[in-house]
């Protein structure tokens, strides 16, 4: 499998992994509670399991065993494993949410659904929607706050 074609699947305990790999582009599917046989049928479908739990990874020869309760540490993991690219390009083309591609959103249609003080700061281009859960994105301070971590973390924004 090609490196950027990876695509995810993160147990329970690995919410907040999950939400850094969607900031950073990755197709990463997420659940609180998985039904029986919902994980097989998705490692069956492509995805790789990421799991803090050594007896799932050891059911599952499609897994990674994520070691660290750090963020940090647990891209860190992934990237030592050869699981992650540096590809900034990437990043944020997924919605946080439901972990589908956004769109790219038009003002007008934006204007009626999102905060008045993002147009006061002149927010008015890479705008972008999500078509699932119906969510509007745009490059404000929490952008530059991912980024900013990110890059901390050894990820570098071009």
């Amino acid at each position: 499998m090609e490196l950027q074609r990876y695509r995810f699947l993160a147990d329970s305990m690995l919410g907040r992994l999950t939400k850094w790999l969607r900031i950073m582009g990755y197709d990463t599917h997420y659940q609180t509670f998985y039904k029986e046989g919902t994980v097989g049928t998705l490692i069956h479908d492509g995805r790789l399991l990421l799991s803090r739990h050594r007896s799932t990874v050891n059911k599952y020869p499609n897994s990674l065993l994520i070691l660290s309760d750090n963020v940090q540490r647990q891209l860190e993991e992934m990237r030592v494993h050869g699981y992650l690219a540096l590809d900034s390009a990437r990043w944020f083309t997924r919605c946080l949410a439901c972990n589908t591609l956004l769109k790219e959103a038009s003002v007008e249609d934006a204007r009626e659904k999102i905060p008045e003080y993002v147009f006061y700061q002149n927010i008015t281009t890479g705008l972008s929607f999500c078509c699932s859960c119906e969510r509007y994105f745009w490059p404000g301070s929490h952008r530059r706050r991912m980024i900013c971590q990110l890059e901390e973390w050894g990820f570098k924004y071009d």
